[in-house]
């Protein structure tokens, strides 16, 4: 199969403004393509797709799909590249009706950004059927041409990066336990000989007097696990590393505090913290990117037993403040606590962490972005940047000292593990909470709980666990690496 694009009409005539790759196609079907499309009816709408057949022995099958305007850009509305993202969309969709038509292998047009093109086309085609014994066709997408091969091999990089978070955050989490998360990271960075992976098991983490981390594990037969990784690409490898943390609840019932019922199953995805941030790891390793990351991913399950937390309970953290557990749903801010005090111990250029940690965010944004929390005009900076360029957005949350009060004023401990005016500013007590447990000057909570999953709302990726922002959080690495060259 052949995935070509075509620009939606500048004229009122509507004739086809094929691609580079469009127009050399058609000259060699001499002009059948162009032809073919006029007689089809109005100009195609961007993401609309029209199917070929028999045009070309090489390509009996040729996919058509409408890219928008030749000339989109940055849309300042939208905070990303439009064109950019309508390239993704058009690949996407063009691909899936190659998979429709049972094709093992389709040639994708690079529509002027073949890494954008790339990432459409591996994203589109992601499906988690692992447990399924009838399986959709796999469909291998490949470069047509090989003008842009480099950009082509990055974008399948950054989108199978993503497509890892999405494995992880959609498997049941009877596959994907503690233990079994940090085995399939560390298989996946095995090929790598300037990666460290260090499992740490209970006794480790005990040592590390991870009060607030363990009280959450205590509950669940399953044993946490401390997922520990340093890559090394430095020029140095004692230059100030990038700190990733993620929050790795691979199943979070609500504890005592129990969820309801509906919609519990998703919360298979309550590690998608970690998901994102180990394998914007792995990417950065596949792209060799300069600089160094550590990667940190408290893993552990949120149950409802004799040995849980109880509401009203106090545990006391690594830092040694003491947190009263108002509500044992309210878990994930315990696991970061800890993890972000050992984070401390590396001297971190900056401290990223991601956390699907509140429904507060999803109702404040919904999927449309991330949220970030941040002291650090810089890090902010270098993150909203990377998120135009990924398509894959972030929005800028407060950090006032309004929401520290709540969180702080707590009768038994030093704080509560939720604010005071219960569901007021959820999110931002949330990122207040972690506050209380940073020090370092460039740091920077990512509430990823909005983007956990997609319905419909980003077309090139199908319904279900998203792996959202893996792309942005590489792009971020990225940008950060060519500062360290320059």
């Amino acid at each position: 199969g052949l995935v070509l694009g075509v620009y939606s009409s500048e004229k009122d005539d509507g004739a086809a403004q094929f691609t580079s790759a469009g127009d050399a196609f058609d000259r060699l079907v001499s002009g059948k393509l162009s032809a073919l499309l006029s007689l089809c009816g109005p100009p195609l709408k961007k993401g609309k797709t029209r199917i070929f057949h028999g045009l070309h022995q090489d390509f009996p099958s040729v996919v058509v799909v409408g890219l928008g305007k030749k000339n989109a850009g940055i849309n300042e509305q939208e905070n990303w590249n439009e064109g950019k993202e309508n390239i993704r969309t058009a690949v996407a969709v063009g691909c899936r009706q190659i998979q429709d038509l049972e094709i093992p292998c389709v040639e994708v047009d690079p529509c002027g950004d073949a890494q954008a093109a790339a990432e459409g086309a591996v994203l589109g085609l992601h499906e988690y059927n692992e447990l399924k014994q009838k399986k959709k066709p796999v469909v291998t997408p490949q470069l047509h041409g090989s003008a842009e091969s480099e950009a082509w091999q990055k974008g399948v990089i950054y989108a199978e990066g993503q497509n890892l978070a999405r494995y992880l955050m959609e498997a049941p989490a009877n596959y994907i336990t503690p233990t079994q998360f940090a085995e399939h990271i560390e298989q996946k960075l095995r090929s790598f000989n300037n990666v460290k992976v260090h499992i740490r098991p209970e006794s480790w983490i005990t040592t590390q007097e991870m009060g607030a981390f363990l009280s959450v594990a205590k509950g669940s037969a399953e044993p946490p696990i401390f997922l520990e990784i340093h890559y090394l690409g430095g020029a140095n490898t004692d230059d100030s590393p990038l700190v990733f943390v993620g929050k790795g609840v691979t199943f979070d019932s609500g504890g005592i505090s129990l969820k309801p019922s509906s919609g519990m199953d998703a919360m298979r995805a309550d590690m998608g913290g970690a998901a994102t941030v180990c394998s914007a790891i792995v990417t950065a390793a596949a792209l060799n990117l300069p600089l160094n990351i550590i990667g940190l991913a408290p893993l552990c399950e949120n149950m409802p037993s004799g040995k849980a937390n109880k509401p009203g309970d106090v545990v006391r953290a690594k830092s040694g403040k003491t947190i009263q557990v108002d509500n044992t749903d309210a878990e994930g801010r315990l696991l970061l606590a800890d993890a972000l005090c050992y984070a401390h111990n590396f001297n971190a250029r900056a401290i990223v962490n991601a956390a699907t940690l509140t429904g507060a965010m999803d109702v404040a944004l919904g999927s449309a972005a991330t949220g970030v929390f941040t002291n650090s005009s810089w890090l902010w900076t270098h993150l909203y940047e990377a998120s135009i360029l990924t398509g894959d957005r972030v929005w800028r949350m407060p950090l006032f000292q309004h929401y520290t009060k709540q969180v702080t004023d707590c009768p038994l401990a030093d704080v509560s593990n939720v604010g005071k005016y219960s569901r007021a500013g959820g999110a931002c007590t949330a990122a207040a909470f972690l506050k209380e447990f940073v020090t370092a000057s460039h740091w920077a909570h990512l509430d990823i709980a909005g983007v956990m999953s997609n319905k419909d709302e980003v077309p090139y990726l199908r319904k279900g666990m998203a792996g959202r922002p893996t792309r942005t959080l590489v792009e971020f690495a990225a940008r950060l690496s060519e500062d360290n060259h320059n």
